[in-house]
């Protein structure tokens, strides 16, 4: 008879090496990226446990975890022992988690500064594969009254009707703006286009009375504040 093909089942394991009771025993920490993978998967295939399949594709992304996040179901089902239906628990988990971190940072209600909004807006746009462009419009107190976007567009750029800007930020009643968008190339250099776009914004807000505080390029570790650089 041939030898008969089973995966490597978590309830199979012993028990000290079993993820799940070790988060019951000693807390979610205690846990390791691959551990914590091998909870959502179950089962590896029949030559890996789950927690060596997860090691090995944490290890496909260098162990970075928005590298991870960033894998489509046809990449993660690449991987033997990786249906579709583990694929898209895993990408569920991620995206959860990069909705825990928007959150998190929406109770920073007021801006203080340029790294206040990189940590709001780069759950939302700093790991797009094309460009959008949002509006964090403020009150007197520089808190959020809403962040709206603007405009969605291709890989090199998106288009940002000034009106539809401005009519919101009267409807608003909001008394400052703070423009962001993102740049999926990861070059934090403003083109002059956008600088040209800022100073657009910056005149026909004036006008109204309304401020335009900074201008944030958001790309998926780092950003460039056109307040910071004096280019306000």
């Amino acid at each position: 008879m041939g030898e008969e093909h089973v995966s490597l089942t978590i309830k199979n394991w012993a028990l000290e090496d079993r993820p799940r009771e070790k988060l019951l025993e000693k807390g979610r920490m205690a846990l390791t990226d691959a551990e914590l993978i091998a909870i959502l998967i179950g089962s590896g295939n029949t030559k890996e446990s789950a927690v060596e399949l997860s090691k090995r594709i944490l290890t496909s992304t260098q162990n970075n975890l928005n590298s991870l996040g960033k894998l489509s179901v046809s990449q993660l089902t690449s991987f033997k022992g990786i249906g579709e239906a583990k694929a898209i628990t895993i990408i569920a988990a991620m995206e959860l988690g990069r909705r825990r971190r928007r959150e998190e940072a929406l109770e920073l209600v007021k801006i203080t500064s340029s790294n206040t909004v990189f940590e709001l807006l780069q759950p939302t746009i700093g790991e797009l594969l094309h460009e959008e462009f949002w509006i964090l419009y403020l009150n007197n107190s520089n808190k959020i009254i809403e962040q709206f976007q603007i405009s969605k567009g291709g890989i090199t750029g998106t288009l940002v009707d000034v009106r539809i800007t401005l009519r919101k930020a009267l409807e608003l009643g909001a008394t400052a703006l703070i423009l962001a968008h993102n740049h999926p190339s990861g070059n934090l250099n403003p083109s002059e286009a956008d600088k040209q776009l800022t100073q657009k914004l910056k005149i026909a807000a004036e006008s109204l009375d309304i401020k335009i505080l900074d201008h944030l390029i958001v790309t998926e570790k780092s950003y460039f504040s056109f307040a910071d650089e004096g280019l306000l």
